[in-house]
């Protein structure tokens, strides 16, 4: 089963982080990304540009409107993202409960849909 790893930051939380702090969490995170994938689980990932450069678009009556985004007021933004791939939900909780950012604003494992090879 795929899940994405949906990697939530509050910018008041990692601005108080020293940037000996910030680099320690990009350090881990990396070394578990290089573990899931050589144990296959890892599958891809990204982080987010800022939320202030993200749109939203929505149509109506064939007309698309683009706002500036977020699409939803929050106090945490999502900062990036995993795709894992391994057995169960316990699994993906036990990687999602490793990453360093779930000790800072959290992560959201979410499974991924199985179109049935469906063409998107």
């Amino acid at each position: 089963m795929k899940y994405m790893v949906l990697i939530y930051s509050s910018p008041r939380t990692w601005n108080a982080l020293s940037q000996e702090e910030r680099e320690r969490i990009a350090r881990e995170h990396f070394a578990l990304d290089d573990e899931l994938a050589e144990s296959g689980e890892y599958l891809g990932g990204n982080a987010l540009a800022d939320q202030v450069q993200s749109r939203v678009v929505r149509v109506s009556d064939g007309a698309a409107m683009v706002t500036d985004g977020p699409y939803l007021e929050a106090k945490e933004h999502l900062a990036g993202y995993d795709i894992i791939e391994c057995d169960s939900m316990e699994r993906a909780l036990e990687i999602a409960a490793r990453n360093p950012h779930a000790r800072l604003d959290g992560v959201e494992v979410r499974p991924i849909m199985d179109l049935g090879g469906t063409e998107m």
